[in-house]
């Protein structure tokens, strides 16, 4: 933008020096070339009372006397044919004065600068000398260089005050950019300082607006997350009694793992429903931790209803750019797909690779029936009639991560869903 200022400031400048200088660079040639000739007519004239008050035998020495003196040489038409001074032709123009009318005309190489003298008794005496194309240009080139250095210079300066003028409009707009990017990568305490013309004054104005509004719908989403979650509370608290009074230990004991499992996940919910934002970047852990520990948790329930589990994690650690909290929702979603959508005594296998440029691939694959035919992941929408928000959680946090989420087939026909995670940064 601020290129795009200056050039048409340019632009428009040249138009205007263009328009100015053009006429004048014509006005100083043609005052030169009037200069010239009316310095000839004045000479010419300053000898016309000589030779009206000297007789005919001395008109010769007189003209050649005012030849040799001057600049200009002089040719003097008599009334009777004859000529004298420097020799030149009778043009046309040389009658034409001889009736009386002085005049100037153009002739090859310069113009013809003839003057009538009246008062001789034989008739009317011309005078006649020429300028020369040179000196009717006489200085127009030193004129024409200084005025086309004056434009220059008035470019110039015009291009420096196009650039000031417009440095005082991009350097807002370019801080405002600056901020709205800082919003855009999650700092929602960014805010642009007002400044400038008036126009970008109430950009940044609304920026800052838009910024508070959207801080304030996110913090009550927070909140409104947060006590949803914080209501999960009654009905556990409730399960753990109904556990209590299980009489088989081992039963009990079991039960009461899963309720302590699902109070943890609520409380994850809770804090990280409450987390700000900007927080919530720039997070990593070891894929091989976090995945051994929530294989770990599913096996028990995969041993209940028969189903051959493969676990093939490369030790660790496998650090990634996503959080535990996260990386641990998305095994959950992947292994609890496998629980939900395929029948028991189903086997799964679950891969963790760590990738030659850092960063690890997560494969969970089973040997069901297999995913529907094109299947899109679409937050909230699922063939199956589920929530449709597992594939969904999956997807997002490996793309924040730098990576992405894969569907494909099994080499046993069921679901294979790959993901990839990028490397911390």
């Amino acid at each position: 933008m601020r290129y795009r200022l200056v050039l048409v400031v340019v632009a428009t400048a040249s138009l205007v020096l263009v328009a100015f200088l053009v006429p004048l660079a014509v006005l100083v040639r043609s005052a030169a070339a009037d200069r010239a000739v009316n310095a000839a007519v004045a000479h010419a004239q300053a000898l016309a009372p000589a030779i009206v008050a000297a007789d005919r035998s001395s008109l010769p020495t007189l003209v050649d006397q005012a030849n040799a003196d001057g600049g200009y040489q002089f040719t003097v038409y008599l009334p009777d044919g004859t000529s004298l001074g420097a020799p030149a032709a009778r043009s046309p123009a040389v009658a034409q004065a001889g009736t009386g009318s002085s005049l100037t005309v153009d002739a090859d190489g310069g113009r013809e600068v003839l003057v009538a003298v009246a008062g001789r008794g034989e008739g009317t005496v011309v005078i006649r000398t020429f300028v020369s194309d040179a000196d009717l240009g006489r200085g127009v080139d030193r004129a024409w260089v200084v005025l086309g250095l004056l434009g220059l210079g008035l470019l110039a300066v015009s291009v420096l005050v196009a650039d000031q003028l417009a440095r005082a409009v991009v350097r807002p707009l370019g801080a405002v950019v600056q901020v709205s990017h800082r919003l855009a990568a999650g700092d929602l305490a960014a805010r642009a300082r007002p400044s400038g013309p008036p126009e970008v004054r109430a950009v940044g104005t609304g920026l800052n607006l838009l910024a508070e509004r959207i801080d304030a719908l996110l913090a009550r989403e927070r909140e409104t997350a947060a006590d949803l979650s914080h209501r999960l509370r009654t009905p556990l608290t409730a399960l753990r009694v109904d556990v209590d009074s299980v009489r088989d230990p081992a039963e009990r004991e079991r039960l009461a793992a899963d309720v302590d499992a699902l109070v943890q996940t609520a409380n994850a919910v809770i804090r990280g429903a409450r987390q700000p934002v900007p927080a919530r970047g720039a997070q990593y852990c070891d894929a091989a931790q976090v995945v051994a520990q929530r294989v770990e948790f599913w096996w028990s329930l995969a041993d209940e209803e028969g189903r051959p589990v493969g676990v093939d994690i490369e030790p660790g650690p496998v650090p990634v750019r996503v959080s535990g909290d996260t990386l641990s929702a998305c095994v959950d979603a992947l292994l609890g797909n496998v629980f939900t959508h395929t029948p028991e005594g189903t086997g799964f296998g679950v891969r963790l690779r760590g990738q030659p440029v850092g960063g690890a691939t997560l494969v969970v694959a089973d040997s069901g029936p297999g995913l529907p035919p094109r299947l899109v992941p679409a937050r909230g929408h699922s063939p199956a009639g589920s929530t449709g928000l597992g594939l969904d959680i999956v997807q997002r946090a490996a793309e924040e991560s730098g990576g992405r989420l894969l569907l494909d087939r099994s080499p046993g026909g069921g679901a294979m869903i790959i993901v990839e995670l990028g490397p911390p940064r």
